[in-house]
């Protein structure tokens, strides 16, 4: 098993910087969601890309090698205790061979995001480092969801406090029994677009899964290509979030159960994570507990030290 690495927790008076390795933000949301990270008592630096937009690629950030060229900086600067990505949207995958991973894997920081930062989780998870999949620094609305930003508060904070990653809203069993292993996992659509790439990492724990936009059918063509390739093959439990924005959310369900019930390893659906209004932080990278049967997941660890 990757030996497990968890930073710092963080403190109140801890800098932190805000980074954009995907698509650009609007300096009002991030105003806004950075507000409840002041209320933390964290001092907040906001990278050059992050309200810049490319010229051509008006969905980037800035061009890739200035994105990648904030990131490092944040990364390895000692000032900052985490680095909190701005937003998602598209870019992190071009992102990747700009950046010496090696050389980030000295550090040991808290990383905060999700969607498109799923290719920074899952290359930083296959060092042994814990990250953060949870709301992001412009996510105006999931920083504003009370349930949310506690979780997420608690878990940077407070993290021995958070004894069950999918309360308070339970799970629902959809094949039960008990796993370990590290989480995993995170965007369906990402953890497929990294097959065959460098930083593709088969998992070896449980994973969680999430997506937005993608109807039935591209869910199940998603799935599929990650069946195929073998990537399910250690996977010791599964854990559905939300599949938001789909045609049909109960044909999405449908084509999730039966792609992956087959695999017969402990799975539960609904759990509070993606890219609903509330979204439940969850640590990717450590050891977890998964009773399929009452729908609880519970850290062997603390997420941070």
């Amino acid at each position: 098993m990757t030996e497990v690495r968890r930073p710092q927790r963080l403190r109140s008076g801890d800098r932190v910087a805000v980074v954009a390795p995907a698509g650009p933000m609007d300096a009002g949301r991030l105003e806004k969601g950075s507000a409840h990270l002041r209320d933390w008592g964290l001092e907040i630096d906001v990278m050059p890309t992050v309200l810049t937009r490319h010229e051509r690629f008006p969905y980037l950030a800035g061009d890739d090698a200035a994105r990648a060229a904030d990131f490092r900086d944040a990364w390895l600067d000692p000032q900052y205790a985490a680095v909190f990505c701005g937003r998602g949207g598209y870019g992190v995958q071009r992102l990747l061979q700009h950046l010496d991973l090696d050389e980030l894997a000295g550090v040991d920081k808290v990383l905060v995001g999700f969607s498109d930062i799923t290719a920074l989780h899952e290359a930083f998870n296959a060092q042994g480092l814990v990250t953060v999949h949870g709301p992001m620094a412009a996510a105006v609305e999931q920083l504003g969801a009370l349930e949310g930003r506690e979780r997420l508060h608690d878990l940077l904070f407070e993290p021995e406090s958070v004894r069950d990653l999918l309360a308070p809203r339970a799970a629902r069993t959809v094949v039960g029994g008990t796993a370990e292993g590290r989480l995993l996992g995170g965007n369906l659509a990402l953890l497929a677009a990294s097959l065959g790439t460098p930083t593709s990492v088969k998992p070896d724990g449980i994973v969680v899964l999430e997506d937005v936009g993608e109807d039935g059918y591209r869910v199940d063509r998603l799935l599929t290509q990650l069946l195929r390739s073998g990537w399910f093959d250690q996977v010791t439990g599964l854990v559905i979030g939300d599949f938001s924005e789909a045609d049909d959310q109960g044909l999405v369900a449908d084509v999730v159960r039966e792609r992956l019930e087959p695999l017969g390893v402990p799975m539960v659906e609904g759990a509070v994570i993606g890219h609903e209004e509330v979204n439940l932080a969850v640590p990717l990278g450590l050891p977890v507990r998964l009773d399929a049967a009452v729908g609880t997941l519970t850290p062997l660890l603390p997420a941070f030290s």
